[in-house]
């Protein structure tokens, strides 16, 4: 029951529409009381003492935050997991490889707690995604879309991006990034009203300091491009993925973000040094 830590708080933006449908799903699968109980916090008083316990667990780590940010955190995090079932599960299969990155993702970025959690919620979120498709084949395709556009018309241009570079690491985590992986990762993005572009992008993110090739597709740019137009793409992704435009989903979302800046700025400096820019 400890996952209603996460999904039992301060909901935010997801405590409608297609997110807080699933979100639905999973706690009706930790739960035997019925949804209207949980969301008034419980008959028996049970509810509160998990929220009230998430909530002191939180400030006491990350501070006397707002409300508000704390809404946006945990619908970050739900939003993560549903993703991660659908790119996880694109080719197929699940590897351990890919559900390792991403208890090491939860451990390092969350917290310990959260990989315990995140793994109950991706395990019930593949089981919600066998059942749909096994009544309507595509049906979770579908869901996940409408959960992308939901997470597009509430989550900032910065917040959107740093969901995108986490999914295009589970793709490669494995050492090959196959067609369905690619294809389910263009799906989503589209639907974040992210683009193509910055799929590749984040794809080439970890290559980019040894790799040339690499670094100009995580600038968005050909190898063409010119020493002016070089230096505008750098400063263009250097300002959409600054990491103090994630700061109020927690100070764990935005060390995360350091080091995807950390990378575009080698990228930078490779193409500089290749260059003999300046």
């Amino acid at each position: 029951m400890s996952v209603v830590k996460w999904i039992g708080g301060i909901l935010g933006f997801m405590t409608a529409g297609p997110l807080g449908a699933l979100a639905g799903v999973v706690i009706a699968s930790f739960f035997e009381q019925s949804l209207n109980s949980f969301a008034d916090g419980g008959s028996d008083g049970s509810n509160g003492s998990y929220r009230n316990t998430y909530e002191s667990s939180y400030y006491d780590r990350y501070g006397r935050q707002s409300r508000v940010n704390m809404g946006q955190r945990n619908s970050f995090l739900f939003s993560i997991l549903v993703l991660a079932s659908y790119i996880i599960r694109a080719d197929g299969k699940v590897m351990h490889s890919e559900m390792e990155y991403v208890r090491q993702f939860l451990r390092s970025n969350f917290g310990p707690e959260a990989v315990t959690e995140g793994n109950q919620i991706l395990n019930r979120l593949f089981e919600e995604q066998k059942r749909r498709d096994a009544q309507q084949p595509g049906s979770y395709h579908n869901v996940v879309m409408e959960c992308c556009q939901q997470m597009a018309r509430n989550m900032s241009y910065s917040q959107r991006l740093q969901m995108l570079s986490f999914l295009a690491q589970i793709c490669k985590c494995d050492g090959a990034v196959v067609a369905p992986e690619i294809n389910a990762l263009r799906s989503v993005a589209r639907a974040l009203q992210l683009s193509d572009a910055e799929v590749d992008s984040m794809l080439n993110l970890q290559d980019a300091g040894t790799n040339v090739e690499a670094a100009y597709k995580v600038l968005e740019i050909s190898p063409n491009a010119t020493d002016d137009e070089v230096r505008k793409a750098y400063r263009k992704l250097a300002l959409k993925h600054h990491p103090d435009k994630v700061a109020t989903l927690g100070e764990d979302v935005k060390k995360a973000a350091e080091k995807k800046f950390q990378e575009i700025n080698a990228a930078k400096d490779l193409i500089y040094k290749v260059r003999g820019m300046k």
